[in-house]
């Protein structure tokens, strides 16, 4: 029966019961059993599996270093389910302590497949939104990666801190704006209007764009800006005419 088939207190008892047994086994050194969670082809048992590793890790002190160890050991695993899980749990780890788990981003960038790589995105975004400072510090280091995927990842990696605080990540963004990739040019876009639609983002996002030297790019992000407001119009601090007339006087080439 997958996890979601579970009645509430159901999934509470089993996400409670992998945490016991992964605990057990980390204790025991028996830590292949931990594997079955980690490579289950049910999405919320391996996230039950990486939650249960974060919480582990700061409730059972004593236990970290046999956590890094079983992570380093299961990046190695030729199943990317697992790869993708053990990213996931270095990402809980790193909301509190990144430099511990700094090596598997390194490392999960460059995996073989997207699904690894993904979780990298997604713990970018879930670490940079509580811990930015070492998290901006390091993902500044591949803005100018020769891979155009590992730049655009980035890009993406950083966008949730910037929907609160455009202010953080604004600078970076503005490193990639000459980046000549399709690809890259239109997830800097994206990322752009992702972090203008909150109440008190947008004056931030254009005084700042107002210092690219990007012109084009700068253009095509104030119009993400305004067709945002109108896609996300039930979340945005602004109406979309109440955005484009921020811009309007506010932005002398508009």
């Amino acid at each position: 029966m997958a996890f979601y088939d579970l009645k509430k207190d159901e999934r509470a008892a089993l996400s409670a019961a992998i945490k016991n047994n992964i605990s057990e086994a980390l204790s025991s050194s028996a830590t292949e059993s931990i594997t079955v969670y980690f490579s289950s082809d049910d999405t919320y048992i391996r996230k039950a599996g990486y939650l249960a590793i974060g919480r582990i890790y700061f409730e059972q002190q004593h236990l970290q270093p046999q956590v890094i160890a079983l992570l380093n050991l299961l990046l190695q695993k030729e199943d990317f389910k697992i790869r993708q899980t053990t990213i996931n749990a270095a990402g809980e780890i790193g909301k509190k302590d990144f430099d511990i788990v700094q090596q598997f981003f390194d490392k999960g960038l460059f995996d073989k497949h997207h699904s690894p790589r993904n979780a990298v995105i997604g713990s970018i975004k879930k670490m940079g939104e509580v811990n930015p400072i070492p998290v901006l510090a390091w993902s500044k280091k591949y803005l100018h990666h020769e891979d155009k995927e590992i730049r655009r990842e980035i890009c993406h990696g950083i966008e949730l801190r910037g929907r609160k605080y455009p202010e953080d990540i604004l600078p970076l963004l503005m490193e990639l704006q000459h980046d000549e990739t399709a690809r890259v040019r239109n997830t800097l876009v994206h990322v752009i209007g992702q972090i203008a639609y909150k109440k008190g983002c947008l004056a931030t996002v254009v005084a700042h764009l107002k210092t690219w030297d990007n012109r084009q790019l700068v253009a095509d992000a104030l119009e993400e800006i305004i067709d945002v407001h109108h896609r996300y119009q039930n979340f945005s601090a602004l109406t979309q005419e109440e955005a484009r007339q921020y811009i309007r006087e506010h932005f002398n080439d508009q």
